[in-house]
């Protein structure tokens, strides 16, 4: 019961979360259409390939499932690296994609747009309503009802390959960007221990710069005095002399004071 508050509380923090992805899941097709046609034929070895891209290619910080499943941390992964993640990703592709996809999340503070939460949300009802008819059609036995639910097995595979194969290219458009490949600056690798983090609102900046939009090390320019050493700026009209100034320095009314009149 436990483990499943905190399974809730972190989708609950998603939520929370202020960036949203590069595309979305409806534009990642043409985002890179290649990559999604690769993704569609060979799911699993796209998955290796993203997992270790997100990790930076540094093995070192491997966790099966990126440690969002009970088995993470309990399969020898810091012997065999390489090996846990090809068994990972071929005998539990889905949760190899999710956990790929929660570990960008995390990273980068990013939430799932609504758009994208209703095409997940109904693949996976679609999954549901699927099984529900082909063990409906088993206890029944009747014919059409195995044919109907045998179509909707084959529609809800359908679905399933391809928003994942959408969702490994948004991934990819995603670490594009983080490599700097859209012409940003590419991030710096974070310390392992900030890589997968639930205990944050807002995760620390990686490979961005400090507040205030200054490169770190570097010190913010100094404010300029007012005014500043060149004023007045050229072609200003020069300050009047004390000749010019009104009203001049010997200046009297006439018949002021009035006449008789004491200090």
């Amino acid at each position: 019961m436990a483990g499943s508050q905190e399974y809730l509380d972190k989708l609950q923090l998603r939520q929370s979360y202020r960036n949203v992805w590069h595309t979305d899941l409806m534009s990642s097709i043409s985002a890179d259409t290649p990559y999604c046609c690769f993704s569609l034929c060979c799911g699993p070895c796209v998955s290796y390939l993203l997992r270790k891209r997100a990790l930076y290619n540094d093995m070192s910080r491997y966790t099966c499932c990126a440690g969002y499943m009970p088995c993470s941390g309990k399969c020898g992964e810091s012997k065999c690296p390489e090996l846990c993640l090809c068994t990972e990703v071929f005998c539990c592709f889905p949760n190899s994609v999710a956990s790929t996809r929660f570990l960008l999340q995390d990273e980068f503070n990013i939430q799932t747009t609504q758009c994208d939460n209703c095409i997940i949300g109904f693949m996976f009802c679609l999954q549901q309503l699927a099984c529900i008819c082909s063990l409906v059609a088993c206890i029944v036995g009747n014919d059409e009802l195995s044919d109907a639910a045998q179509a909707l097995n084959c529609l809800a595979d359908m679905v399933y390959c391809t928003v994942c194969a959408c969702m490994q290219t948004q991934h990819k458009v995603e670490m594009d960007k983080r490599d700097g490949k859209f012409g940003s600056q590419p991030m710096a690798v974070p310390p392992a221990q900030q890589m997968s983090r639930f205990d944050q609102p807002y995760p620390p900046n990686v490979g961005q710069p400090a507040y205030g939009g200054y490169p770190p090390g570097s010190q913010p320019p100094q404010a300029q005095g007012y005014p500043p050493a060149a004023y007045p700026p050229p072609g200003y009209p020069a300050q009047p002399t004390q000749a010019q100034c009104y009203p001049p320095a010997t200046y009297a009314q006439p018949g002021y004071p009035a006449p008789g009149y004491q200090r």
